[in-house]
């Protein structure tokens, strides 16, 4: 049997790196790497495990002797053990046996290793990620568009459930490269942003408990099966986007936690390093090695997979130190605050890093609280996202729409209310998968009304929301108006896009992003009150809502009238600022959506009076229910 040999990739610069939280590559260094030694192929391992006695690696190449093959600790004292074993190649099952101090053996998987077993098992395997990639031209795309403005319309989809071919069988990753990239393609979307695709043990956890950080859940194929996934999207012309979860991680035994035995990855006191919503660990972000590990981590998504950008879900519950905890239940830092210092330090140079290395990539944040700056740049003392989560439109547009439309003229500020506030931030509009679960319904059951009402209201939210300034996120079969709560054993509910409501609404969507990705007025200046100007927002007597979306002065502004109740106007004079002539471009009471018809016909001439404070109108017919977009015309 081969012995381990001395044997390191990592130089006395790295390991200053490591050591001061500055190492952003470690995944070159550290894990499994299969190379040639002195003209001997085998397998290099490392592993970081400062309070362990010994550190043995087990796997079928051994039997899972535990006292064959003990990695050497370095001499620098990093905390590092390594070394290099012949003979052992790509495709082996391995674990590290890991003697604590209190002379327990630990077996845990590889915390950066690029392939798992297929849950319930728990090993790591010795993996490569060769790749011939053919994404150069999205790419170089990538690069010119970077810093300019881009629609940003986001299917987010479980890939685990987004096709069911039985309770316990998905599609694999080469067949969603078919089958979910045509289409996503079809539909217009710009990215596609799926939930974690890290491994992780249990499924029902959606992929929110990772184990895997460095890997694709092994459950639909290969790290070259999912990378054959990012590269097909690419070549249609969408974008790729993962949830990051530096937030929490399982307290599983093969995992993170207390992984050399001493609370390594997270705080030892539970007031700090254990999380009461989620039963899991935190991440000590004051821990440099930790912060090495994290932000590697992401920049490893965007270099090995091309990945567009990165969605950090629970920025909050980093933010502040008493998330969800009680008086008593938090340590305030050290001015006296609730504010987590060293994970808003850990989140801005995560952020700063990404851009400087993928300039082009977009980090996006799941905040849901009024902390300010989450998407403005470090250097004026924000946090450094390129976006966030707008949870505040999202709660006041669902309850707006779920109330009975006799009872919305007492709310109206519900529906406007977004504007007061909608610049503060580059804010993506997000009606995702949280709001489809937990006895939540469906988004078309929130709608009031007869079975007609439901869908001309869904129709009318989603071309409101695609003409909101910012940009848009749509949870999977939310885009047909799937009348269950998402559930990961059904999947989305295909069949009903064979029912002509349903299929009208999915229609309107794919209008709705060509439409979106083709209009610069509605995209070019979706986070500045420039792009944004309101016709008429204080008519809550009649629940109606007008505005102007504007671009650069070569663009031509939108016109957006929306009817939030069941009449129809047929002579309805709404404001503009200037003259000239316009024509309908959008209906979402039109019948080929499921709708009533009532339309714009022909060239709308401008008025020569007033309205709205404007010195021009435009009398028009407002249908039920409905937004309606105009546009001039030449």
């Amino acid at each position: 049997m081969s012995k381990v040999i001395n044997h390191s990739l990592l130089s006395d610069f790295d390991i200053g790196l490591f050591r001061s939280g500055k190492h952003y590559k470690l995944y070159e260094k550290l894990g499994s790497h299969v190379i040639e030694v002195d003209g001997q192929w085998g397998t290099q391992f490392a592993v970081w495990a400062p309070s362990a006695k010994s550190v043995a690696v087990i796997g079928n190449f051994n039997a899972w002797n535990k006292h064959t093959h003990y990695l050497a600790a370095r001499w620098d004292s990093s905390g590092i053990w390594e070394g290099f074993i012949p003979f052992v190649g790509k495709g082996e099952l391995y674990k590290y046996c890991i003697e604590a101090q209190d002379g327990q053996l630990l077996e845990k998987g590889d915390p950066f290793a690029l392939f798992w077993e297929i849950p319930p098992n728990t090993s790591s395997i010795t993996w490569q990620l060769d790749y011939e990639w053919k994404d150069k031209d999205w790419l170089a795309n990538r690069k010119t568009l970077a810093g300019k403005p881009q629609p940003y319309s986001v299917y987010e989809v479980h890939i685990g459930s987004w096709k069911k071919l039985a309770a316990d069988k998905s599609l694999s990753y080469q067949e969603m490269a078919i089958e979910m990239v045509n289409y996503v393609q079809k539909m217009g979307f710009t990215h596609v942003e799926f939930m974690p695709v890290m491994e992780h043990p249990y499924f029902p956890s959606w992929g929110y408990q990772i184990t895997g950080y460095f890997a694709p859940t092994s459950r639909f194929g290969t790290p070259q099966d999912f990378m054959t996934l990012v590269d097909a999207f690419h070549q249609a012309g969408v974008g790729v986007i993962l949830d990051w979860v530096p937030s929490h991680f399982p307290e599983d035994a093969h995992g993170l936690g207390k992984f050399d035995g001493s609370c390594l990855y997270e705080h030892e006191d539970p007031r700090l390093g254990f999380h009461p919503d989620w039963k899991s660990l935190i991440f000590n972000y004051g821990r440099h090695e930790v912060r090495s590990f994290l932000i590697s981590n992401a920049l490893f998504w965007l270099d090995k997979y091309h990945i567009d950008g990165l969605r950090v879900d629970a920025v909050a519950s980093m933010l502040y130190l008493d998330y969800s905890r009680k008086d008593g239940e938090w340590i305030p830092n050290e001015f006296g605050g609730n504010e987590n210092l060293e994970a808003v330090s850990f989140l801005k140079e995560f952020n700063e890093t990404v851009y400087k290395e993928f300039p082009d990539a977009v980090t996006i944040a799941e905040e849901s609280t009024s902390w300010s700056g989450v998407s403005r740049p470090t250097y004026t003392g924000g946090l450094g996202f390129g976006q966030k989560w707008m949870m505040g439109w999202m709660h006041d547009t669902l309850n707006y729409f779920n109330r009975e439309t006799i009872y919305r003229q007492y709310h109206h500020n519900e529906i406007t209310f977004s504007l007061v506030y909608g610049f503060s931030e580059n804010f993506m509009l997000p009606l995702s998968h949280d709001e489809v679960v937990y006895g939540k319904g469906a988004i078309i059951d929130r709608m009031p009304g007869d079975e007609w009402q439901k869908f001309a209201n869904l129709r009318l939210m989603y071309a409101y929301m695609f003409t909101h300034p910012g940009t848009n996120l749509l949870f999977m079969g939310d885009e047909f108006g799937q009348t269950t709560e998402w559930s990961i054993e059904r999947g989305v509910e295909w069949g009903l896009t064979e029912h002509f409501m349903h299929k009208g609404v999915q229609m309107l969507i794919e209008d709705l992003n060509a439409y979106y990705k083709n209009t610069p007025a509605i995209y070019q200046k979706q986070f500045s009150p420039d792009g944004f100007e309101w016709i008429s927002h204080e008519d809550g007597a009649n629940s109606m809502i007008a505005y102007l979306r504007k671009g650069d002065s070569e663009h031509k502004p939108q016109l957006v009238v929306c009817n939030f109740t069941p009449l129809v106007r047929d002579t309805f004079n709404i404001g503009t600022p200037f003259g000239g002539k316009w024509k309908e471009i959008l209906n979402s009471d039109d019948k080929k959506y499921g709708g009533s018809g009532v339309k714009n016909e022909g060239v709308l001439a401008v008025n020569d009076f007033g309205w709205h404070g404007k010195e021009h109108s435009l009398t028009i017919k407002i249908p039920p229910l409905a937004t309606v977009i105009f546009e001039p015309i030449d």
